[in-house]
């Protein structure tokens, strides 16, 4: 691009002169008769060389240069004068005028000044960039920094970036969106906005998703980098690894789901960071627990919580198929293995290579197919039914059972070196009954589910219905309570559910109760409202419009302990 120059003197021919002097250089060239002229040419674009006569009319161009430091426009000023002396050289410079110009001007000197000028002007613009790209960057220096020009190019990046984000310096040139493969893309968003609209950007916690990291929680800033006229020769980004301190967050606070998982309960809070410190370790899970207590979603909460999440989940039912065809159904077969094999079947086993195979009620599988799997998980590798050639897999083994599988050994029925094997970590699901303060919770959940299923606006259901919840054994668990309140949903047709709505197994128990201790709805009701309000007697007063003296009274009448979590 050609340079843009300004001269600025009051004399037509000199200016014509000047003018006529650079344009046969190559440069482009704007002339001004006067100071207002001048200033009005500066504002409406932006030059890269200045000469200003010394004298401009009521103004001078030492005022000229003033103004162009004032405005910091980071171009070279050449004064021009007919009448030299030492004041007026000695305060040119000292104002930063570049260089001093006598009349009458030869192209020669001209041309030499402005070459030196413009020189001296590339340099400093190059390092005023590399100045103001490195003070920003840091400025935010925390974790990994990338830094992108307009285009999204990748400029530069630190070995912090190459943990957390997956990219590495050999990558600089390369358009980001192309390395983007791996995340959420949340960053990505930042730096264009921040590109856009020439703005800082900051997003807190997000789970950035990352193949490498898939359970990391990140905080980016993202800043402009500008030059002193505003204008932006790309981005900084910053991404600070913040999953520690989200984890200890998470442990400080209580979690009411997780995944599809649904519960308050200490037990299932451990759980939960089990899961958590499991996700990534690849390494076989027993998950153990009565029928109904939700071991194929701590299955999937495994699954996706970790690296393979990409990557399929394949569930099996051990106890839906046969002893031939659960290991067709494992492993695959080949064209004329047995009747009927008219064709190359793909197993499993094969099907969830590089992601999570869920074998569920592993307990009902035969010796045989014990043997079988008990290979897999020594060797990592199998044959299809009817060839010998092994198939290398790499997939993680996540198990489940009602059963006891300890009392399974001692009855030979179950071997002993494969429940090792899979029990190289056990989790286990406390029943129902267990841990009863999750209904009202698991209540609530299933509410909002069976409004969306069958666009209903069931609201609640009511106080007897509560107490018969919280009393019943739930032997089926949380399959039992959700099949419970699906029944009621298809009968109900208002805002609550009554006992009137329950299967009639259920709804007999609860009558007997209700029937049998009539102070025990005021009890409930006690302890809903104090359930709702953290335990906080004067809240719980308050919602009940009662004295606290009376939820003091009523908690020794009918035995109430404090909870846990209750405040003081």
């Amino acid at each position: 691009m050609k340079a843009k120059v300004l001269v600025v003197d009051d004399s037509e021919s000199v200016r014509f002169t000047l003018e006529r002097f650079l344009k046969d250089e190559g440069y482009g060239v704007v002339t001004a008769r006067d100071y207002d002229e001048a200033l009005l040419k500066i504002s409406e674009r932006g030059f890269d060389l200045i000469f200003a006569d010394i004298i401009l009319g009521g103004k001078t161009g030492i005022d000229l240069l003033k103004e162009v430091n004032k405005r910091r426009l980071g171009c070279p000023v050449v004064m021009i004068t007919g009448a030299p002396s030492i004041e007026t050289a000695t305060d040119a410079f000292r104002r930063g005028a570049f260089d001093y110009i006598l009349k009458p001007v030869r192209q020669k000197s001209l041309v030499h000044i402005a070459n030196m000028a413009l020189r001296h002007k590339a340099l400093q613009d190059e390092n005023r960039k590399y100045r103001l790209n490195l003070e920003a960057i840091f400025r935010s220096v925390r974790d990994a920094i990338i830094t992108v020009d307009n285009d999204l190019r990748l400029v530069e990046v630190n070995e912090a970036a190459k943990n957390i984000c997956g990219y590495f310096r050999s990558d600089r040139g390369r358009d980001i969106r192309s390395l983007h493969r791996n995340c959420k893309g949340k960053c990505l968003e930042a730096l264009l906005s921040t590109i856009n609209e020439k703005r800082p950007v900051e997003v807190f916690r997000i789970e950035c998703r990352h193949r490498r990291h898939p359970a990391q929680v990140v905080k980016l800033n993202s800043s402009p980098l500008l030059d002193s006229q505003g204008n932006s020769s790309g981005a900084v980004m910053v991404v600070s690894d913040e999953t520690r301190l989200a984890g200890l967050e998470r442990d400080l606070r209580e979690r009411r789901q997780f995944h599809n998982i649904v519960g308050r309960n200490r037990k299932m809070q451990e759980i939960y960071s089990l899961i958590e410190d499991l996700a990534d370790v690849q390494t076989t899970v027993l998950i153990t627990g009565e029928s109904g207590t939700g071991k194929e979603l701590v299955a999937e909460a495994l699954h996706y919580k970790g690296a393979r999440s990409q990557c399929p989940l394949i569930k099996v039912n051990c106890t839906a198929l046969s002893e031939s065809l659960l290991e067709s159904e494992l492993f695959g077969h080949v064209r004329g293995a047995f009747t009927g094999a008219d064709r190359d079947v793909v197993g499993r086993f094969q099907k969830a290579d590089g992601g999570t195979i869920f074998l569920d009620e592993i307990g009902d599988i035969s010796p045989k197919m014990q043997l079988r799997l008990l290979r897999v998980l020594q060797e990592k590798e199998f044959e299809r039914v009817g060839d010998s050639t092994p198939i290398k897999i790499n997939v993680r083994v996540v198990a489940a059972t009602n059963q006891d599988l300890s009392e399974k050994i001692r009855l030979g029925e179950f071997r002993k070196d494969l429940y090792y094997r899979l029990k190289v970590m056990e989790i286990f699901i406390p029943p129902l009954r267990e841990r009863r303060d999750d209904i009202p919770l698991l209540v609530n959940h299933f509410l909002k589910k069976f409004n969306n299923k069958f666009n209903k606006e069931i609201m609640d259901i009511s106080e007897d219905v509560r107490k018969i919840f919280m009393n019943y054994p739930w032997p089926g668990n949380v399959r039992e309570l959700e099949h419970t309140l699906e029944h009621a949903f298809i009968l109900c047709r208002q805002p609550v559910i009554t006992i009137d709505h329950l299967p009639h197994e259920i709804r007999d128990l609860g009558r007997t109760q209700v029937r049998g201790d009539r102070g025990s709805s005021d009890c409930q009701t006690i302890i809903q409202a104090l359930e709702k309000t953290g335990w906080n007697k004067s809240r719980a007063a308050r919602l009940l419009r009662i004295n606290v003296r009376t939820i003091y009274r009523k908690m020794e009448k009918y035995n109430i302990a404090d909870s846990e979590n209750s405040k003081p």
